[in-house]
């Protein structure tokens, strides 16, 4: 995992999925496409445990995982730091009940899977917690596009 140095303030991108590979190339994709270091996490409780000691900007955690949904993750961290927005990534067709997204004021979106990295990087600086969302840097990489 290569951190690069932050141009807003430090702050990261946390990134929550159980499939190790995906997790991978994800944060690969964003952290060669954002102006911002991006902290990938397999087990939601790991990620959890880490949510008091990183200055995150953002949230991006998968729905379906072993011990602990996307919405369950999202409504933990909000205990922790209510301020801090989420992006939902799945690759099921779901809605969520009004009564569950009131749980989860901290969920901005939730972006079906598959999805091209631009996508994401689009819904991160547009729910980005500050004046100073990333930059997102375009690829000129034609295979970069996922």
């Amino acid at each position: 995992m290569s951190l690069l140095p932050s141009k807003n303030g430090d702050k990261i991108v946390l990134l929550v999925d159980d499939e190790f590979s995906y997790i991978d190339v994800l944060q690969q994709l964003l952290t060669d496409h954002l102006a911002c270091p991006v902290h990938g996490f397999t087990k939601p409780a790991d990620a959890l445990r880490s949510v008091p000691t990183l200055n995150i900007g953002m949230i991006i955690t998968d729905y379906q995982m072993p011990d602990m949904n996307g919405l369950q993750f999202v409504a933990a961290v909000q205990k922790i730091n209510p301020k801090i927005p989420a992006i939902m990534i799945t690759a099921y067709n779901m809605s969520f009940t009004p009564r569950e997204l009131e749980a989860v004021p901290s969920l901005k979106a939730v972006v079906r899977k598959p999805f091209r990295w631009a996508v994401l990087a689009d819904e991160v600086v547009k729910y980005w917690p500050d004046a100073n969302p990333p930059k997102v840097i375009s690829s000129k990489n034609p295979f970069a596009q996922m």
